[in-house]
């Protein structure tokens, strides 16, 4: 028995529903990829053709606990780390997301930040918070392909009403602590490297943590968990210290030095050398000029040692002919002084990859659409969706290589030879549903319906290539 057909036995949380279950949640993920609307669980039944039989039990699935999806984010992060190199870190990103509502009603659904408002007004919007980490997956170019391998609940509480007893108040108060982001991505942490010690005898393998600013603070700072190296970014005004030098004989030790200027002070001051180094950043090797110090001291990481790095804007013109325009300059730590500046810098590029699994799985597969109110459906249903996503990534990496991707559907004749180093979402999707429909839609010529005793003054009639034309008007 494969590895994967054993993890179906794990995905049925009731054991006297277990062969039932597997078939129905087989099923669901793969309509979550090839489901052509919108991805309700309705549409999900439709697109195996049972929508005229009793679709209770399908929605059963997810109500009643019966999907375990951690089995499957699991599995998939072990296909992850054999996929790449024994001797390398497992590098993962952390990010949360918001999967937007209408109903009021929807348990787990508050007002949240809008992220694609204007940076000169704040949004809200009436969404449900998850927290995804999602594992690197590189080639021998560094090029990298990030792969979903945790998608959790982050919801909070609703506030009580100001006329709510003081022991409400309270247990709000205690529960907001629980459902932190900070906590929950700690735990998330903490469960990870949990699961990868007891697979390794009791010895946690290295971990890299890419976050962005929101996450790098002294709650996540301080209680990473062993063998872990975060890289984050930092505020430019922030205040870093020195490592202390020699300590007094007596007294209590010192754990901060002299302080030193803050980042932007840092990228400022000419008396420090800017250092060339070079990554890979969507298929070419960029150029980028840094200052560094280490080791470094930060009150939010307590006695921790640092290493500080400052990247200089990158200039880039939005259109040929454009005035030219600077990127932002980064600042980020690194929790691993002796990291090196190559690796380090690459890494957190490849953090953005994380971003593009937030897209693809929300405008395409539909992450977050279906119209359920049972508080164990709201969180199972986005995450089997993610699972199938991942499910996806592994088998397309592992079928055409890191960076390698389909050719049987050609392009449109008006499209540009396409210059993508690796394949998209919806190009893996297409070929799925090539793979699954190439006999219903393939191409069959006029001939069939002619009298086969007239003569032939014309060349056979043939209709146009119906796959090409349905998957192409997608991509």
């Amino acid at each position: 028995m494969s590895e994967w057909e054993a993890l179906w036995k794990q995905c049925a949380r009731n054991a006297s529903t277990t062969a039932s279950c597997t078939r129905r949640l087989r099923e669901h993920l793969l309509a979550h990829l090839v489901c052509p609307g919108r991805h309700t669980v309705s549409a999900l039944i439709t697109v195996f053709g049972k929508q005229f039989q009793d679709w209770s039990a399908d929605y059963s699935l997810y109500a009643q606990e019966r999907v375990h999806e951690e089995a499957i984010f699991a599995q998939v992060r072990k296909e992850v780390e054999a996929l790449g190199e024994a001797k390398r870190p497992l590098c993962v990103a952390l990010d949360d997301t918001i999967l937007r509502k209408t109903g009021k009603h929807i348990p787990g659904t508050a007002y949240r930040k809008d992220p694609l408002g204007p940076a000169f007004n704040l949004n809200l919007v009436w969404a449900q918070r998850m927290l995804q980490l999602s594992a690197a997956v590189w080639d021998e170019n560094r090029d990298v392909r990030m792969v979903p391998v945790a998608f959790h609940d982050a919801s909070t509480p609703h506030k009580p009403r100001k006329t709510a007893s003081p022991e409400a108040v309270q247990a709000y108060k205690e529960h907001m602590k629980q459902r932190n982001l900070n906590a929950l991505a700690r735990q998330a942490l903490e469960g990870l490297q949990r699961e990868r010690a007891r697979e390794h005898g009791g010895v946690c393998p290295a971990l890299h943590v890419l976050v962005d600013g929101s996450y790098t603070n002294r709650k996540i700072l301080r209680t990473l968990p062993a063998n872990t190296t975060l890289i984050g970014r930092i505020r430019k005004d922030a205040r870093i210290n020195a490592k202390p030098g020699t300590q007094a004989m007596h007294g209590r030790k010192r754990l901060y030095g002299e302080a030193l200027p803050t980042p932007e002070q840092i990228r400022q001051d000419p008396s420090i050398p800017w250092v060339t180094l070079e990554a890979r950043v969507n298929g070419r090797q960029r150029t980028f000029e840094i200052k560094t110090i280490a080791p470094v001291r930060w009150r939010a990481a307590g006695k921790m040692d640092l290493r500080l790095v400052v990247i200089r804007p990158v200039g880039y013109r939005p259109r040929q002919g454009a005035r030219r325009a600077y990127t932002q300059p980064a600042y980020l730590i690194c929790t691993d002084p002796l990291l090196s500046l190559e690796d380090l810098i690459q890494e957190y590029v490849w953090r953005w990859d994380i971003e593009i699994n937030h897209r693809d799985g929300k405008t395409i597969l539909g992450v977050g659409q279906a119209q359920v109110r049972n508080e164990n459906s709201v969180q199972n249903i986005p995450a089997t969706a993610v699972a199938a996503y991942a499910m996806l990534l592994v088998a397309a990496i592992k079928a055409y290589g890191k960076g390698g991707k389909p050719t049987a559907i050609p392009p449109a004749k008006w499209r540009r030879p396409s210059k993508k180093i690796r394949p998209s979402t919806q190009d893996l999707l297409n070929e799925l549903r090539r793979e699954l429909w190439a006999k219903a839609v393939r191409s069959e010529h006029l001939s069939d319906f002619m009298n086969a005793a007239l003569q032939r003054t014309k060349p056979i009639k043939c209709e146009p290539n119906l796959c090409s034309t349905l998957f192409a008007a997608a991509a």
